[in-house]
């Protein structure tokens, strides 16, 4: 009987590309506060999941989606400028 080890080796072969390049840990980086915005509201969302609503988590999920908002606004802008920077030149 052959070793699963063995199989898996030939069914995918190790490669050095399986690391995240430089750019894609940059491109990471910079969505970062986008993405750790949309966790807190997904955590807030889940919370309601087993329970009915209060004030308080309607707060707390209105502030989370705000800063989604904000996030994916500040993300867009950035972009934006970078991309209106490269055609000014």
């Amino acid at each position: 009987m052959k070793s699963i080890v063995a199989l898996q080796s030939i069914v995918t072969p190790w490669s050095d590309g399986l690391e995240p390049s430089d750019a894609e840990l940059e491109a990471i980086e910079v969505e970062l506060p986008l993405i750790l915005a949309e966790v807190d509201l997904l955590d807030a969302l889940i919370t309601l999941l087993d329970r009915p609503a209060s004030a308080f988590d309607g707060r707390r999920i209105r502030r989370a989606r705000n800063r989604v908002l904000a996030a994916r606004r500040d993300l867009t802008n950035r972009t934006a400028d970078t991309s209106m920077a490269g055609d000014a030149a």
